[in-house]
């Protein structure tokens, strides 16, 4: 029994945290903002679990759709699912107990949050598909990974998105395509030896290291002048320039192109997540 759960939780990713925490950052970025503060323990309680039932959902949906793909891709080979250590029926059923979860936390959201929650769903599956039929499928992720901020901010003002939350959401999205390329860079030999997907890495090609620097950049510049447009002062300034320092750090790593590298310095980017939100925490913070 223990040996089955530790499959289900393999192939909800709960073995590796980092992309919870990409999830999760930029939705806290959203509920410090539309509070303009802590936002209550509840209200935290609340997209902390949907961030983690969410991003367990899209994993386990994910790799139904590339079981298939991911037998001959090195670093996914050995995915429960792929590896035949999860029937599919089960992944569906796990899929199923995560939707469920979700459903929970979807009647707690006021009735519009509960409308874009459904959007965010439907982008969430559409992703794997994406995939297969566009060249930059990580444009979808963006839009599915920044949906928790849009969501946080309608949840605590009942109303549509505020001009910071599209703000925010802007800066997220460029930081999105900039760290998935890079995961998709520590693929790109397998993606081009078996064909069937679209990625950012293989539409960049050999300019794929210095579109994600401009990337980074863009971001950077898009939430410094969302700083200024937002009011926020120098502690969020001084926040950025930290992060900033982590994208140096990125960029030593995946300007080799090594796929451990790359995805060594795609799991960083956290840092990067936490240092914005600190920045947008400290901004907040009463005085």
């Amino acid at each position: 029994m223990l040996q089955r759960l530790s499959a289900y939780g393999r192939l909800a990713r709960f073995n590796n945290p980092a992309g919870t925490l990409l999830l999760l950052w930029p939705t806290l970025w959203g509920l410090w903002a539309a509070a303009q503060g802590f936002p209550g323990w509840y209200w935290l309680a609340v997209f902390v679990g949907g961030v983690i039932v969410m991003r367990a959902f899209g994993c386990v949906v994910n790799d139904m759709f590339d079981r298939d793909l991911d037998r001959v891709v090195a670093r996914t080979k050995n995915r429960p699912l792929a590896a035949g250590a999860v029937s599919f029926a089960e992944a569906g059923a796990v899929a199923l107990f995560f939707l469920l979860l979700a459903l929970a936390l979807w009647w707690l959201l006021p009735p519009l949050a509960r409308w874009g929650s459904i959007a965010a769903l439907a982008i969430a599956v559409l992703y794997p598909l994406s995939k297969r039929y566009l060249p930059l499928p990580q444009a979808v992720l963006g839009l599915a990974f920044s949906s928790g901020l849009l969501i946080a901010d309608m949840t605590l003002r009942n109303a549509p998105p505020s001009l910071t939350a599209w703000l925010l959401f802007g800066g997220n999205f460029l930081w999105i395509i900039a760290y998935d390329t890079i995961y998709a860079m520590a693929d790109k030999a397998d993606d081009l030896a078996h064909g069937g997907v679209g990625s950012a890495a293989l539409l960049f090609g050999r300019h794929d290291v210095a579109i994600v620097s401009i990337l980074y950049s863009l971001c950077l510049l898009w939430l410094s002048a969302s700083g200024l447009i937002i009011g926020y002062g120098a502690s969020y300034q001084v926040a950025l320039i930290a992060a900033a320092v982590c994208v140096i750090r990125f960029w030593q790593k995946y300007k080799t192109r090594h796929p451990q590298a790359c995805m060594a310095a795609f799991r960083a980017n956290q840092w990067f997540g936490l240092f914005v939100f600190v920045g947008i925490a400290a901004a907040e913070y009463p005085t």
